[in-house]
């Protein structure tokens, strides 16, 4: 009777570690490697001054409209240029591209750590700095996401990659705001916005340590314009790539920009510091990457719109129940259940438009994506800060929780059936 036992186990044993292997694959190539290493240093200091300029923003102004303003500040600027991203990240070298914006956002990181340090800073600088960073990003990402299909050489590991890169970002969305808190409250927020300034050197070393195979760049045989257009007519009689770009915008208008509250959740509703406001965006974060690891151990890409729909469903549940129960270890599991559903959305859609557009308009087709994205985002935070100011935060995220649930149904007829 033993020997079955031990059988099973070592199958088991077996099943586990492929299992392990299969979540973790794309860290077998050396590219991957190092681009992942260098993305997790500084997207944790990233986290760190998303979560002390919020933080800092509210001090200053006690507004939720202004922390909306903000989010509206940072945001929109990547709406407005994301289009011509897109359209060098297709014609130009993404690798030097991502060098060149990692440089500047190092270079603003650094004018907003030395400003709030020395107790300089005004709400308006901020907002600038903000702004500034924005635009950057709106080049950046179109640059940024396609990269991926130079770092791994099987297009089957793609998937995996991305899921990776996500759970690299929500490990640092998990670890960023509760650290960013502790320095928050015991060392203020210039050193904060100093730790991301330096953070930004690994993913700089990072990238001139890669060895790509070179990119193929088409001719530029038409204007930029034209280049838009012929990107749009392709998104637009796409079967799978219309309906996904229209759901990330309804999605990002109402419902994602619910981590604009939090901070008056935090310290009005618990009455509570900037370590509080950091324990909560820590418990989304953390659901966030526990949904992004679910995501990578997924071997089948058919089941994508109906994951998608369901945590769809656990964002609003997770939202209604956060805006009803004012108990802060409930508040801080139904911030990891809204966390689970959110970034799954985005992550589910990336992924889907990066492995089901052809490869001369993969740039522009993520920077529709990050129009839908980063423009809805800060026209719904301001929306947002807007209808909280007269209703209330819980009233208001409530209202955002509903909204998730009737985009779910709305969807579900185009969802429920395999994305292919």
């Amino acid at each position: 009777m033993d020997r079955p036992i031990q059988s099973n186990d070592r199958l088991l044993s077996t099943g586990m570690k492929n299992g392990f292997r299969n979540t973790f694959r794309s860290l077998k190539y050396p590219n991957y490697r190092l681009f992942i290493t260098g993305q997790s240093i500084s997207i944790l200091g990233t986290w760190m001054q998303r979560t002390a300029v919020s933080w800092v923003v509210y001090e200053l102004t006690n507004s939720t409209f202004m922390l909306g303003l903000t989010m509206f500040a940072s945001q929109f600027p990547s709406f407005i240029f994301s289009l011509y991203g897109g359209i060098i990240s297709d014609r130009y070298d993404r690798h030097k591209i991502i060098i060149v914006t990692q440089i500047a956002s190092m270079i603003q990181a650094l004018v907003l750590a030395t400003l709030v340090y020395f107790g300089w800073a005004e709400v308006w600088h901020i907002m600038a700095l903000s702004a500034l960073l924005g635009v950057v990003n709106a080049f950046d990402i179109p640059a940024r996401q396609p990269l991926v299909h130079q770092l791994v050489s099987d297009p089957a590991d793609v998937q995996n990659a991305l899921a990776l890169n996500s759970s690299v970002v929500n490990i640092a969305r998990f670890v960023g705001p509760a650290l960013s808190g502790f320095v928050l409250a015991a060392f203020g927020a210039g050193i904060c916005f100093y730790f991301n300034a330096l953070s930004f050197l690994a993913v700089i070393i990072s990238l001139f340590m890669l060895k790509l195979t070179p990119q193929v760049i088409r001719p530029k045989t038409q204007k930029a314009k034209m280049e838009l257009i012929e990107g749009f007519r392709y998104m637009k009689n796409h079967r799978v790539l219309a309906p996904i770009m229209l759901y990330i915008l309804f999605i990002s208008l109402f419902v994602m920009p619910y981590d604009t509250l939090i901070p008056e959740f935090a310290k009005s509703i618990f009455s509570g510091d900037a370590k509080t406001y950091g324990y909560i965006l820590s418990s989304v974060g953390f659901g966030a990457l526990m949904g992004t690891i679910f995501l990578a151990t997924l071997k089948s890409e058919d089941k994508q719109g109906f994951i998608l729909l369901i945590n769809t469903l656990a964002l609003g549940v997770g939202l209604i129940c956060f805006s009803l129960i004012h108990f802060l270890p409930a508040t801080l599991i139904f911030g990891a259940l809204a966390g689970f559903g959110a970034m799954t959305q985005t992550t589910i859609c990336l992924t889907v438009i990066q492995t089901r557009t052809e490869p001369e308009m993969r740039g522009r087709m993520i920077s529709y994506f990050a129009m839908a994205l980063f423009g809805m985002l800060p026209i719904g935070s301001l929306i947002i800060g807007a209808v909280s100011h007269q209703l209330g935060s819980s009233v208001t995220m409530l209202i955002q929780g509903i909204i998730a649930l009737i985009i779910a149904m709305v969807f579900y007829p185009v969802f429920r059936k395999p994305v292919k």
